[in-house]
């Protein structure tokens, strides 16, 4: 279902348009009125449609004079339509918006600030996760509806385990644990691995080891790369050294197969992934009755890190009353109730369990409990331009052309420069 959040702001590219910029976002929204409108609202997840046009349907059941027209766009082509829209200034009146993505177009006014809407209706933003509200707060001010979460979790292969008598992965497990145990499950000569230290998902893997090794990725003002600071390359060095050490394939062979793949053919007995896996799981024939999930291993502290999808309004919707009763439905324990039996985890605090009943056979609730620990995803204005320079430079060292700690030192010295320019 889910692509790994950074990808959608590397995709996105160069900063908006200045043509898409003059939206009028700070203009008090007008009241619905009687008049018959319909609502354009963007989503790129086809497994999510169903649910979504659902909730659409219930929020008209209350506002008789708004329907919702569910527009999916893939995640392939959906910022490139999406910043294709908002330049021209026809971006859909609701949208889903993502971490990456989000700082950039809040500051080149393409979403409404909803600031004055939450307060005046009184909308209760602690019912949210923080680290998801902060997510989508820019300059001081609310821009978004946390709709969903996800967090990060050791999925593992209970076949590989029990060839090898190997007990299963248990809450409060280390970094120690983790790599004996992938060294134990490891026979590169059969193509087997205790692991997977892919590059590509950085919230699946790097960010969550470098929080763990109590490094940054970026500086909470946003203005400095935490890459060259000692902990961060600790939380990099954890995965080169499981390639170096045949643990995890190299990154050609998960260039060529991709990780996931690899895990669902019996050839990964450990695969870091969201709880965003859980429908994909379900569904594979080989894992469907094989894996189950165990909390990420803990270095100098436990973390994961948490994302989770926000709607917004575009700044120029010609129905921004109607647009922000629709989003503060979506926002609602009504639609967080029927979201979480059929889609993702619901952001609204309380309404999880019927996601986790959904699967009575995986260990659901560790997705859960791991938002007590959990750290929000690194981004800034123009996160794009640092998600290129990151596989740039540090692919040297997932090859082993350079040094870990001299390719974080490069990226760091590329990014500040970037940032500089922010």
């Amino acid at each position: 279902m889910r692509k790994s959040a950074r990808l959608g702001a590397a995709v996105f590219g160069v900063v908006l348009a200045v043509s898409a910029c003059s939206a009028g976002g700070d203009e008090p929204a007008a009241p619905a009125g009687q008049e018959k409108v319909t609502l354009s609202y963007a989503m790129w997840d086809n497994n999510q449609k169903p649910v979504m046009e659902e909730l659409g349907k219930a929020f008209t059941a209350t506002h008789p004079n708004i329907t919702v027209n569910v527009q999916l766009t893939p995640w392939e082509g959906y910022w490139t339509k999406l910043k294709a829209a908002a330049t021209g200034g026809a971006a859909p009146d609701v949208f889903w918006m993502n971490g990456p993505n989000f700082q950039l177009y809040a500051s080149n006014g393409v979403i409404r600030p909803l600031e004055e809407e939450i307060t005046k209706d009184k909308v209760d933003l602690s019912v949210y996760p923080k680290p998801l509200v902060d997510l989508y707060t820019f300059d001081g001010k609310h821009f978004g509806l946390p709709k969903d979460m996800d967090t990060i979790g050791v999925w593992y292969n209970k076949t590989l385990f029990d060839a090898k008598k190997m007990p299963y992965p248990a809450d409060g497990w280390t970094w120690s644990d983790f790599k004996q145990a992938a060294a134990k499950l490891s026979d590169p000569a059969k193509g087997v691995y205790g692991t997977a230290a892919q590059l590509t998902s950085f919230q699946e893997y790097q960010y969550n080891t470098i929080d763990q090794a109590g490094g940054f990725v970026i500086s909470p003002d946003g203005r400095k790369s935490g890459y060259d600071n000692p902990q961060t390359i600790e939380g990099l060095r954890f995965w080169t050294d499981l390639i170096k050490n045949k643990q995890s394939p190299d990154l050609k062979t998960m260039t060529d197969t991709f990780p996931l793949q690899l895990f669902e053919a019996g050839k990964i007995a450990m695969y870091w992934g969201g709880s965003w896996n859980v429908s994909e799981f379900a569904a594979n024939d080989y894992t469907k009755d094989k894996v189950d999930v165990a909390p990420l291993p803990k270095g100098e502290k436990q973390a994961t890190i948490i994302h989770g999808v926000a709607n917004v309004v575009s700044a120029k919707t010609e129905h921004p009353a109607q647009a922000w009763e629709f989003v503060k439905f979506l926002g609602s324990k009504q639609a967080a109730d029927l979201l979480g039996k059929k889609g993702p985890i619901p952001a609204y605090n309380g309404t999880q369990s019927a996601w986790v009943a959904a699967h009575p056979e995986f260990k659901l609730q560790t997705f859960l409990d791991a938002v007590a620990y959990a750290a929000p995803f690194p981004v800034s204005k123009n996160t794009a331009a640092w998600n290129e320079a990151e596989l740039t430079y540090l692919t040297k060292a997932w090859t082993g052309e350079e040094p870990v700690e001299k390719a974080a030192a490069e990226l760091a010295t590329a990014m500040n420069a970037l940032l500089a320019k922010e």
